[in-house]
């Protein structure tokens, strides 16, 4: 039986209930409760019991922010722009955030995937079209649409230099950034430089590397907690947040406070 957009858009806040803060509240610290959306991929993403180690940066960004700054994480695996808001996804956010609210957009890895007509976008058209709809979107409501490029791969070349994997993605959003002068978070030119100050060897370390499954694309808690690191800092050096917003940026985040729960049934 096939469903309404409205239907998917029910079912998706359903299967989101991601929002993660610390412990406090808007009383105690002084400032009025916000909420981060993250609109997103498998990057980000939480992920469940039943796929640890593998971890998504989204569920480390909480440990950088101050209480009372609230992570929902939207994100979910094998989605691009386009297929998050063709499934309700994005009008799921839409329905929820409030003025003062921040989205952070993350996509590319699914865009690119020109043989699935479902994901795929083109970089300069069709990616840039459907990211105005998130910007748009939450101008709409007195949100903060806030881009991100996307986080790069473990990818070298025979000299052992850290090489990009999005094509044109990050380029067109910096361009979509700057013409409709949205926050950009350059994750991907930092996590590639990253990467290449890491080296090959010690990026395995960063990556959802185990026994079973050489994993160039996903985190363990490492890398999700370097990443995590990188997108706060981008967030308080491009003034989206202040820095009242975040907190131990320079300070060691144990691998312990990952935690993943258990699937909703």
């Amino acid at each position: 039986m096939s469903l309404s957009r409205r239907q998917v858009a029910v079912a998706a806040v359903a299967a989101v209930p991601l929002a993660f803060s610390a412990t406090g509240t808007a009383q105690a610290t002084g400032r009025r409760n916000r909420t981060l959306y993250i609109a997103g991929d498998s990057t980000a993403a939480q992920k469940y019991a039943d796929a640890a180690p593998e971890t998504g940066w989204g569920m480390a960004l909480p440990f950088f922010l101050r209480h009372g700054l609230t992570v929902a994480n939207h994100a979910v695996n094998g989605r691009s722009s386009k297929s998050f808001v063709d499934e309700g996804r994005l009008d799921a956010i839409l329905g929820a955030i409030k003025p003062g609210d921040l989205l952070l957009i993350q996509f590319a890895h699914n865009d690119e995937k020109v043989e699935d007509p479902t994901r795929y976008t083109e970089p300069w058209t069709t990616y840039q079209d459907h990211l105005r709809m998130y910007v748009d979107g939450a101008r709409a409501r007195g949100a903060r649409p806030v881009l991100a490029t996307a986080v790069e791969r473990r990818r070298f070349d025979a000299n052992g230099k850290a090489v990009p994997t999005h094509g044109e993605y990050p380029a067109a959003m910096r361009a979509l950034a700057a013409e409709e002068r949205v926050a950009l978070l350059d994750v991907q030119a930092l996590s590639l430089a990253l990467w290449q100050e890491l080296g090959v060897e010690e990026t395995k370390k960063y990556f959802n590397w185990t026994a079973s499954e050489q994993d160039n694309t996903h985190f363990n808690p490492p890398g999700a907690i370097a990443v995590a690191r990188l997108v706060a800092r981008e967030l308080l050096r491009a003034r989206v947040l202040g820095p009242g917003d975040v907190r131990r940026l320079e300070a060691e985040i144990s691998e312990s406070w990952i935690t993943w729960p258990e699937a909703a049934a």
